[in-house]
């Protein structure tokens, strides 16, 4: 009897094998040759997936468009069509006990499906989903996907999903939707995974193409989206957003893009419950390594936003701190994305730039060609060395990569503990 491929050993799968039970077979580029996990299930290299003995093949959200794997497969399902397809519901009226998804008729299929909105963008989609779960917390409201929870451990009798939609996920979804449709203003990302960034825009776009007649759906104005039945709510600015939902925000505590995070929270809630309940927001607790700031043994300030990880994370805390002179320290691993933007963005303010990263060079370059000053360093103690001689009272020390941490840490929150700690060591001197 055919059995269900997963294809990519990540959190994402794993988490979907063990609600449906152990000893499933994973195919993965990185697999070397085959090995055994403590669930049972079977890890091999790519080469041994044999289409012929596959039922179904269930993608971790990262599977590269151009994979071997996926050239392969005959019945390709994302996450968010396993739990969330109607087809899938409907065809699971006639599966058997011995059928490999049958868990699923007997729990998530059984129960009315979650309303569900969706949250993607370039940056902020986590900071949002945070903000409206919390809001929505007494409704009922869980949050999962990208943020870090998978679907398959999400309570399926949650009457609420607020989910983090990466644009990976978007890519091979083709049968689900949202009820209701959030995308925050996109700037090209991960263009080595999308192909270009027109592929990039379709993808953050193509749940409009399923929503039904009617469904709310917040979209830059500046996108231009497809036919589609869905109700597309247009934003540009703040104020569009407020007189729009009714929003007085002159209450919030939030500034620059964390500002449009919270309103797009509050609208959502005001669609969905007629709430905009901004004490309640106030009370939200941001994420660490987004506009972290901190202060010295000199009362001197400096920013971990290690978490931006792309250019446009990096132009948004620009702009938050555009009123001070900065010390910005940018680079590593850019994806492919070109890097112009942001010294442009930097020549025009009162900046220095300190590099580092795989992506050093380039960036120094072409702050030479703008005539901005720029600082080559190979290390961020290095490079943060180099800013607490120079950093003054009123000014701004800001970690805003616009890039990835791989190429030298593990992980952004690694890279934003580094600059954290040599800040808190300044402290003591």
């Amino acid at each position: 009897m055919k059995q269900l491929s997963f294809f990519g050993y990540g959190k994402t799968t794993r988490a979907i094998a063990t609600l449906l039970g152990e000893g499933f077979d994973f195919y993965d580029d990185r697999c070397e040759k085959p090995w055994t996990d403590e669930a049972g299930n079977r890890i091999h290299p790519s080469d041994a997936f044999d289409p012929d003995q596959s039922l179904m093949e269930i993608l971790t959200p990262s599977i590269r468009p151009d994979s071997s794997l996926l050239a392969q497969a005959k019945n390709p399902v994302s996450e968010y069509d396993l739990f969330l397809s109607e087809r899938l519901r409907k065809e699971s009226e006639t599966w058997s006990q011995d059928h490999p998804l049958y868990p699923l008729r007997t729990t998530h299929y059984a129960l009315p499906r979650p309303r569900t909105v969706w949250i993607s963008g370039t940056n902020g989609k986590t900071t949002t989903t945070q903000m409206l779960t919390w809001l929505l917390e007494s409704h009922g409201a869980v949050s999962g996907g990208n943020i870090g929870t998978p679907l398959a451990e999400l309570d399926p009798e949650a009457p609420l999903w607020i989910l983090e939609t990466s644009s990976y996920t978007l890519h091979h979804t083709r049968e689900a939707a949202p009820d209701l449709y959030i995308l925050l203003p996109i700037t090209p990302d991960h263009i080595d995974w999308h192909g270009n960034a027109e592929n990039y825009s379709a993808d953050k776009l193509s749940p409009l193409l399923r929503m039904q007649e009617g469904e709310p759906a917040l979209i830059p104005a500046d996108l231009e989206p497809p036919e589609s039945f869905a109700w597309i709510i247009p934003y540009d600015s703040d104020e569009s957003l407020e007189r729009f939902f009714d929003l007085e925000a002159s209450g919030l505590r939030y500034r620059a893009a964390f500002r449009q995070d919270a309103l797009l929270a509050l609208a959502v809630s005001r669609v969905l419950f007629d709430e905009a309940d901004i004490d309640r927001l106030n009370a939200f607790g941001l994420d660490r390594h987004r506009q972290e700031e901190i202060t010295d043994a000199q009362g001197r300030l400096w920013v971990n936003d290690s978490k931006a990880t792309n250019l446009d994370a990096t132009l948004q805390a620009l702009e938050a701190y555009r009123d001070r002179r900065i010390h910005l320290i940018a680079g590593g691993d850019d994806k492919g994305v070109d890097m112009a933007p942001l010294i442009e963005r930097l020549a025009r303010l009162d900046a220095t730039l300190y590099t580092l990263g795989s992506n050093s060079e380039r960036l120094s370059r072409l702050a030479r060609e703008y005539g901005l000053p720029v600082r080559t360093f190979k290390e961020l103690d290095e490079a943060m060395q180099a800013v607490a001689e120079s950093l003054r009272e009123g000014e701004v020390a800001l970690l805003s990569p616009a890039a990835s941490s791989l190429d030298q840490f593990p992980s952004y929150a690694v890279r934003g503990d580094r600059f954290v700690e040599f800040v808190r060591r300044l402290r003591t001197l």
